[in-house]
């Protein structure tokens, strides 16, 4: 077995430790194993559309970041009940991808502490038919980053309302998250632990492999992690503006008038608002979409164009923050 380090990584920030896995991807060389967590927050995949696998009003009032990962698959919340792992591994370039190969570290442990998790489908862990781990890989050229979720004692109620979406809602050609039954791994325990001691177990059961040594982070790699965050991995551009194009369906209520409209964002920039049917008061959408249009699809972005005609909105009985709530 080639050499391997088990990163010590201490973070709890999830900008951060999002940003670290493509750093120590692309700047080591040796095969590496991590454990982290993150608090709370949302990790898409890289390939999705970051609004339409949220429940945004509820992410944005409670304040969860919302971080884009460099691997595809599907959404995952994160809190500290949910223990985090990683493989990095050199090797054949056409035979990197393999979920089961990094996999079957975990479930030995878990099959050791009693709870009878097996691998389904593509790449989860489940227990009885719940969903303890979701997984995800991404090759760069020799490397492959293979990470998984372990819900441990996660507040699964914070999940669930995080995670809820309007079905039907978006149209677009972005991967989309399969939505499964979850559970915590602590409840399947025949002797109850801390998250600490569960960390630490999976630890000792890696330690054991051949040529297998612990790695600090120095002060140069917390630097370039925390550059590579405020570059990439803290940006609405790779978080929101990444997402593949999309329109989707909202509706403005003005004087007990209902007007349903379409908002098409493309690379980001909001291409244009179409109205649903003919009614009087469409002018409205024509107005807002002229003075949005080529804007980020961000919120502050949006209602600072808006507030350039807030005297013609006013005349309707509108605000920029009113209006501004019904196009996301």
């Amino acid at each position: 077995m080639p050499p391997m380090i088990i990163v010590h990584r201490p973070q709890t920030d999830p900008w951060f430790n999002i940003a670290a896995e493509e750093y120590f991807l692309k700047n080591f060389r040796e095969d590496i194993f991590m454990l982290w967590q993150n608090e709370a927050s949302i990790i898409v995949g890289k390939h999705q559309n970051t609004l339409a696998e949220i429940n945004y009003p509820y992410v944005k009032g409670n304040g969860i970041p919302v971080i884009r990962r460099i691997s595809g698959g599907g959404t995952v919340f994160h809190d500290l009940g949910n223990l985090n792992f990683t493989f990095i591994q050199n090797g054949e370039k056409g035979k990197l991808v393999d979920f089961k190969k990094f996999t079957n570290p975990i479930l030995a442990v878990l099959n050791e502490m009693g709870v009878p998790a097996v691998f389904e489908g593509k790449n989860d862990l489940r227990v009885n038919g719940l969903k303890i781990s979701g997984n995800a890989e991404h090759v760069f050229k020799n490397r492959v980053l293979h990470h998984g979720t372990l819900l441990f004692s996660s507040v699964l109620t914070d999940l669930g309302k995080a995670l809820k979406v309007i079905p039907d809602r978006f149209n677009d050609k972005a991967v989309k998250s399969n939505r499964s039954i979850v559970a915590n791994i602590s409840g399947f325990l025949k002797t109850p632990m801390e998250i600490e001691e569960f960390r630490n177990r999976i630890i000792k059961y890696v330690y054991t492999w051949n040529n297998v040594t612990f790695y600090k982070m120095t002060t140069e790699d917390i630097w370039e992690i925390e550059k590579l965050k405020e570059e990439k991995y803290a940006t609405w551009k790779w978080n929101f503006g990444y997402s593949p194009n999309y329109s989707f369906l909202s509706s403005i209520q003005v004087n007990d008038v209902k007007i349903g409209f379409s908002i098409h964002v493309r690379k980001g920039l909001v291409s244009d608002l179409k109205t649903l049917d003919d009614k009087p008061e469409n002018k409205l959408i024509e107005l807002i979409n002229k003075q949005i249009k080529d804007s980020p699809h961000e919120e502050s972005s949006i209602r600072d164009r808006l507030e350039m005609i807030n005297d013609e909105l006013g005349e309707m009985g509108l605000s920029p923050k009113g209006i501004t709530a019904y196009l996301f």
